[in-house]
């Protein structure tokens, strides 16, 4: 083998390095070729992520480039999300997720009247946008559940909300036991948003119930909408008296992780004040006002202008900042805990262990040939 230019051309090493390498290989066998441009591969990837080193510094592996392969693995890929939002009519649940994403994901919806509002049941409307920000696209699922609590009677309206949570963890729990696995798309409910009416003393006995149906299915975080209906003061009431409810019913609501001990002080008061402000109190809208000279998106009142992203005013900016800083943890969340205790209950109900150890579910075909077999070996005893 003989390198015709083994020199490495490194220009101003904070932008980029030139990598030139001519091999004539034509005399080498099959496995030295495979092995020469398995090498250059090599090479060539550390060169564009400007991480070629000299190979006589001492200690270096290469290992620690990992973590900018996973990355780059996570963005080509695209992630996924789904947040289910629940609540009465009126609350500006739609408002706040528009507000949040800054895009209109009803653009079609039509407002019910009264009277349809009485005789209408739950209903799931599932809508799905891409949404993409500096090269990293994020699918993005709402699931928004119209009709809840507007009934006289509204014991088991929220069953359809369950059925659908659990649909999805089946759909799931179906695609990852199938032969292809490799593009199973996740539409489980990684978060819902729980919208509280600020109008009541607390929770009323439909949030309790509804919460409790769903603890340990979904995370929770429970939402005061509407917060520019109340002053600070009988905000902090409430959230105290929301928390205290919570507490004293076994409600088990979404918890931030702690921050670990190697982050830096301002992730750690970060944390700290999200903590502090659940229930988050918002405001939703997306009208640009002009105020102070300058154009934000809030409510204009007689007596003054109530900013949406203003942290003095309501929980917004918290609240979106806790999910997008937090997205990961809810998914591993769902997938560590919720689905995992959906799966282990799923199979205790009928299931069957495979020859290499994994539990997979019974199907109607199995049945009929475990049937098939008992009714041949009756048949062979009795001969």
């Amino acid at each position: 083998m003989k390198l015709q230019d083994n020199s490495f051309r490194s220009i101003n090493h904070d932008f980029n390095i030139g990598l030139y390498l001519t091999f004539q290989v034509g005399t080498l066998g099959e496995k030295k070729k495979q092995a020469v441009h398995y090498n250059c591969a090599i090479l060539l990837s550390y060169a564009q992520q400007g991480q070629l080193t000299n190979p006589e510094t001492p200690g270096y592996v290469g290992f620690a480039n990992l973590p900018n392969q996973v990355h780059r693995k996570s963005v080509k890929k695209g992630f996924e999300f789904t947040l289910m939002v629940v609540g009465e009519s009126g609350l500006g649940k739609s408002t706040l997720i528009n507000s949040l994403f800054l895009t209109d994901l009803y653009p079609e919806r039509v407002i019910p009247g009264a009277a349809e509002k009485i005789e209408r049941t739950v209903q799931i409307e599932a809508s799905t946008v891409e949404i993409e920000e500096r090269g990293v696209k994020l699918r993005l699922t709402v699931v928004d559940t119209p009709g809840y609590g507007d009934a006289i009677n509204s014991q088991d309206c929220f069953n359809t909300i369950i059925s659908y949570i659990d649909d999805q963890f089946e759909r799931y729990l179906h695609d990852e036991s199938g032969l292809n696995r490799r593009h199973i798309v996740d539409n489980r409910v990684h978060c819902c948003f729980y919208f509280i009416s600020p109008l009541g003393h607390g929770l009323k006995p439909l949030d309790v119930q509804f919460m409790k149906a769903i603890h340990n299915k979904v995370n929770v975080v429970p939402v005061i909408a509407k917060a520019d209906t109340l002053t600070l003061r009988e905000r902090e009431r409430l959230k105290r008296r929301i928390l205290d409810e919570i507490d004293e019913h076994g409600i088990k609501i979404y918890h931030l992780p702690d921050a670990e001990s190697d982050e830096d002080e301002d992730f750690k008061e970060q944390t700290r004040i999200l903590k502090a402000s659940i229930p988050f109190a918002v405001v939703g809208s997306n009208q640009q006002i002009e105020a102070k000279g300058k154009k934000v998106r809030g409510r204009l009142y007689p007596w003054g202008v109530v900013e949406v992203e203003n942290p003095e005013h309501n929980d917004f900016l918290k609240l979106r900042t806790m999910l997008i800083t937090h997205m990961q943890d809810l998914q591993e969340v769902t997938q560590d805990l919720h689905y995992e205790n959906f799966r282990s209950e799923r199979l205790k109900r009928g299931g069957r262990l495979s020859s290499h150890g994994y539990i997979l579910p019974l199907s109607p075909a199995y049945v009929l040939l475990c049937l098939s077999f008992f009714t041949s070996s009756l048949n062979l005893h009795e001969k």
